[in-house]
């Protein structure tokens, strides 16, 4: 299943990426020109996602059901420092699901699209083709990889399916120079923390809430019909 967070808007990314890169020349082949990028900011609709989804699961053999989030750079910032520690935006956040619902559901994934535009323009392909990538390398995580922990298998895995998936270098593959820069301002988003039963205009919850355990863990789904206060999915620590 695919989100869309209603506070995402990447006109104002696409904008900042536009008014940086050099003034492009007038006449026809400029509109053309300008048209295209255009094109290729655009986030891809929740179908297209969806049915790429299911391909990366079946690539992976990753059966179950898997709920992507796209969020903004604020609400990764807020993710990542809670379940992570760091205090910084990310591109991709894995949540694997508990071992009391593994047979139905695998687990959450939270993308940040401003971030992923970013990295999509510094690697020369549209804002999709990016997020291909990301939901690739976080089903990989869910299915139980860990690149910063193994000796390789991850990152040969991922080689080995983004090929396959008609996609570019993944994640693990890219150099340590194209990781994203946290834009300005980013500990004053970092700092802010969601009211942990927030519904958006939407219907989707977002935020936290606290177990028994004390620990806090996202919520990344629609409510049900009539539904208020519905426990989500157990998730654990989250993987990037």
């Amino acid at each position: 299943m695919i989100l869309i967070d209603p506070e995402l808007d990447l006109s104002r990314a696409a904008e900042a990426l536009t008014s940086t890169s050099a003034k492009p020349p007038a006449g026809p082949a400029a509109a053309s020109n300008r048209k295209a990028r255009a094109a290729s900011f655009r986030l891809p609709s929740a179908r297209t996602l969806a049915h790429f989804l299911a391909e990366a699961q079946a690539a992976v053999r990753l059966r179950g059901e898997v709920t992507v989030l796209l969020t903004t750079d604020a609400t990764m910032c807020d993710l990542n420092g809670r379940f992570r520690g760091k205090n910084k935006p990310t591109d991709v956040l894995s949540f694997p699901a508990s071992n009391l619902v593994q047979k139905e559901e695998k687990g959450d994934l939270a993308i940040g699209a401003e971030t992923a535009l970013r990295q999509a323009v510094e690697q020369g392909h549209a804002l999709a083709v990016e997020i291909k990538v990301l939901i690739l390398h976080g089903v990989l995580h869910l299915a139980g990889y860990d690149h910063e922990k193994d000796s390789g298998e991850m990152e040969k895995r991922e080689r080995t399916l983004r090929a396959r998936l008609g996609l570019p270098l993944g994640l693990i593959e890219r150099t340590a120079s194209a990781q994203p820069v946290p834009p300005k301002g980013c500990p004053t988003a970092c700092g802010s923390r969601r009211d942990a039963t927030k519904i958006a205009p939407d219907g989707v919850r977002r935020g936290t809430r606290r177990t028994q355990s004390g620990e806090s863990r996202p919520i990344f789904r629609k409510p049900r019909r009539g539904e208020r206060t519905a426990p989500t999915r157990s998730t654990r620590s989250a993987r990037s």
